[in-house]
């Protein structure tokens, strides 16, 4: 059974650390790539929906594991009119068919899953053939000393974080699952501690 902390503190913890502005401005630099039959992974909160181009996509469904992120995502929807199919569940076990979406997207959804590869995998099963999985993640530096801070920290960080770790790589999970990562960029968030503050984000591709 969840805690209070895990019911109540964690989802507005991730709501606020997840909406800085150096954050939202980089969102706004992925999602609206979104096209088709969207997937958004990790939809908690709302936080991307007024990202999303009305123009280019044509259905979307939210998939999170949270009921207060969940009530978060509806409101965020209905209050930008937006026609958004909300659902409980995990990346792990998605109940959806094979190659049913055109783009799926996680935004700091895969620090904090159980099971990373099967989340992946779970990834490419949804898309369609030549679909493109978009991503913004935190994770894993490249800098030693940092990668050093990170792995100290995150046994504490994820009592705290939802789960969310802090030492797991980024566009080489992706690649390790298979796809072809077109990464637009990586470096640390301004204004945050680094062991926080890696991100990348791009474009992961299924081959037709």
């Amino acid at each position: 059974m969840a805690s209070w902390w895990e019911r109540h503190g964690v989802p507005r913890l991730i709501k606020c650390a997840c909406s800085q502005g150096q954050i939202m401005k980089v969102r706004s630099e992925v999602v609206p790539h979104a096209r088709g039959e969207v997937l958004e992974l990790g939809c908690g909160g709302g936080i991307n929906m007024e990202f999303y181009d009305p123009a280019r996509v044509t259905s979307f469904i939210g998939l999170d594991p949270s009921p207060e992120l969940l009530a978060m995502s509806r409101a965020a929807a209905q209050a930008r009119g937006m026609a958004a199919d909300i659902q409980g569940g995990v990346g792990e076990a998605m109940p959806f068919g094979d190659a049913r979406f055109d783009t799926v997207v996680t935004t700091f959804t895969l620090c904090s899953v159980t099971d990373q590869a099967a989340v992946l995998a779970e990834i490419r099963r949804v898309l369609k053939p030549g679909g493109t999985a978009l991503f913004l993640e935190h994770g894993a530096a490249p800098d030693a000393g940092v990668a050093k801070w990170q792995r100290r920290i995150e046994p504490v960080w994820k009592r705290i974080g939802g789960n969310c770790h802090l030492t797991r790589p980024i566009s080489g999970a992706y690649e390790q699952a298979g796809f072809a990562v077109d990464r637009q960029a990586a470096a640390y968030i301004p204004k945050t501690p680094r062991p926080f503050g890696w991100y990348e984000y791009g474009a992961a591709r299924l081959n037709a």
